[in-house]
């Protein structure tokens, strides 16, 4: 967060964040996501927990306005998702995140910034970096230079100093080491406090299990569970989050829901 942040986001606590009724979508081969409705609360952190190809990437293009369901509806803080108010609210991280290869990370988060009309504040970015161990000499570099891990910090920092109401992150923990993976959750986690949303994705379950307060398991098409992180985890009888989520994709026949 920028050293210039000093109140909460601003977001109705009495509307959901994200809101998803009867999405079904596919392409064109059958559907990839069948009748799936759950809410993301507002100032929440919820995960969405798959296996590669169950339709995770897919409603994340659905909730951007990315693409369009066959049937069902997203709102966004009670705005139709292609609502412009309601996609000005959303900072997104892609899985596959390549930043312009010929601007430096400063002329990237910039640029970044610009495109939300939010103020750049080169030492209030710098102060950021340093959170993630992102260096300040690197941030003057063409990105052209970074490693993968470097490229996933820029993209992150690039996200939440937005400051939007609402994160999307897709396997926000892609290329990082361990230290970095504990910094960029401290990050989140303070996201949180400030008041936004995060929704994110990522098959690193002790991740999930540390920063969400809720998860959901999608399988077979739908949502297979819905709840706490402790709450799947008592429900499927499992002491971690990992043997949780087979247990309940073993089982698919049966729904949790919390």
């Amino acid at each position: 967060m920028t050293a210039s942040v000093t109140k909460k986001i601003q977001a109705s606590p009495s509307t959901n964040a994200i809101k998803i009724s009867g999405v079904t979508a596919g392409y064109g081969r059958g559907n990839v996501i069948e009748d799936i409705s759950f809410d993301v609360r507002t100032g929440e952190t919820f995960g969405l927990i798959g296996l590669n190809g169950v339709g995770k990437t897919t409603l994340i293009k659905i909730i951007l306005g990315l693409m369009e369901a066959s049937s069902g509806s997203v709102a966004i803080f009670g705005k139709e998702t292609l609502d412009p108010a309601g996609k000005s609210m959303i900072a997104y991280l892609p899985e596959k995140f390549e930043p312009p290869f010929f601007l430096s990370g400063l002329e990237f988060l910039k640029f970044s910034l610009d495109l939300y009309k939010h103020p750049f504040i080169e030492e209030d970015v710098l102060a950021a970096a340093d959170k993630i161990s992102l260096s300040r000499e690197a941030l003057r570099c063409r990105v052209n230079t970074y490693s993968k891990g470097m490229r996933q910090k820029i993209g992150l920092l690039g996200t939440w100093l937005t400051e939007c109401p609402l994160l999307i992150l897709d396997e926000p923990m892609t290329g990082l080491d361990p230290r970095a993976r504990v910094l960029v959750k401290d990050e989140i986690m303070a996201c949180r406090s400030l008041g936004m949303t995060v929704f994110l994705s990522s098959h690193i379950l002790a991740d999930m299990d540390e920063i969400c307060d809720r998860v959901g398991v999608i399988h077979d098409q739908t949502i297979k569970f819905l709840g706490s992180p402790a709450e799947m985890k008592e429900k499927a009888q499992k002491d971690n989050l990992e043997r949780a989520f087979l247990k309940i994709i073993d089982d698919s026949t049966k729904v949790y829901k919390s």
